[in-house]
């Protein structure tokens, strides 16, 4: 589920940092009452697409933390498997 969330914020975080203007536009849209009286400052797409960017490469982190955790989790699981069955054949002899 984790990964799933990840990646969703990071398709998201793509799409404001490519198409700042259309993810001002719709967040306006859908915040106020009057979105076409509401005139954003130029300033708000350069942070837009520094958000996007930021969030974009956030996700990717997390995915990629997500993704060697589990493999460090079976290779430790391994490893535990391994010692528990050398440690009964040396116990029993």
């Amino acid at each position: 589920m984790k990964a799933l969330l990840l990646l969703v914020a990071g398709i998201g975080g793509l799409l404001e940092a490519v198409a700042p203007r259309r993810a001002v536009a719709l967040w306006t849209r859908a915040l106020y009452r009057n979105a076409g009286e509401a005139e954003p400052r130029e300033w708000v797409y350069t942070a837009a697409k520094a958000e996007g960017a930021l969030v974009a490469v956030g996700a990717l982190v997390g995915l990629f933390r997500l993704a060697t955790a589990e493999d460090e989790t079976a290779d430790a699981e391994a490893t535990a498997v391994e010692e528990t069955t050398a440690n009964g054949r040396d116990g029993g002899e």
